[in-house]
């Protein structure tokens, strides 16, 4: 067997809640020496909190064994970037990015790109104006998205991603970023680097029929879909099939 890619909440646990049996999987690929990497679109903590949260369930990793757009996005810019970055995330992701040449925003002239994630809400106007400034100043800069979520279901109702913050600079700057989170295929492309094995030696198991299934699908990577987390039956009508198991 060759290798697994799995999505976290949904198919190793649901909120504060772990899935039945999920514990025993991940056992059973380190007892038979399985590689697998877990993929999750997570910004707003980093791997070291992600570590926490699976020891609680019982599943014991490491945080290589952990990918997030910020771990992607990293990776990405240690290859593609010259220059400083301007980090708009969450302070406890900054961390993700401590092997690279970072630079304060607020007082930031030139930069070799700036990477954009859910700040909730300190995304107001004169934050997004300060990242539109600096792409302004620095023409061949990159623009890198740690994905391109639209929206998500808080507490108190539905908030806005950073997707539409993302879409608002790609208009004004008229060029697309470069976006580092599932779906995206250069996120997948990441996975199976991280991993060394080849899209056909390796199967993606999670719970959203299009960010994890078609999307690993549309990169040649089988997709298995559990029935926990977002799972839907009308999932199975939409013209996307998931690998039997």
């Amino acid at each position: 067997m060759g290798g697994i890619l799995f999505d976290m909440d949904g198919v190793l646990y649901q909120g504060d809640r772990p899935i039945v049996g999920a514990a025993e999987v991940i056992q059973w690929c380190q007892q038979d020496n399985i590689p697998f990497l877990f993929l999750t679109n997570t910004t707003s903590r980093p791997r070291s909190a992600l570590l926490e949260k699976l020891r609680s369930f019982g599943i014991a990793v490491t945080a290589e064994q952990i990918l997030t757009p910020a771990v992607a996005a990293s990776h990405w810019l240690q290859n593609h970037c010259h220059g400083p970055i301007a980090l708009f995330v969450p302070q406890a992701t900054q961390e993700e990015f401590q092997s690279l040449d970072t630079v304060d925003w607020h007082s930031a002239d030139v930069v070799g790109a700036i990477v954009i994630g859910d700040l909730g809400t300190g995304w107001e106007f004169n934050n997004l104006n300060a990242a539109f400034r600096l792409l302004m100043k620095s023409p061949q800069s990159h623009l890198v998205a740690l994905g391109l979520t639209r929206y998500w279901q808080a507490q108190d109702g539905l908030r806005l991603d950073s997707g539409p913050f993302v879409k608002a600079l790609e208009y004004a700057m008229g060029r697309e970023a470069v976006v580092l989170g599932k779906p995206a295929r250069l996120f997948f492309e990441t996975a199976l680097q991280l991993l060394g094995l080849a899209a056909n030696e390796t199967i993606m198991i999670g719970d959203d029929i299009h960010s994890d299934i078609d999307a690993a699908q549309q990169c040649a990577i089988p997709g298995i879909q559990v029935r926990t987390g977002k799972f839907r039956s009308d999932d199975l009508e939409q013209g996307i099939t998931p690998m039997p198991f």
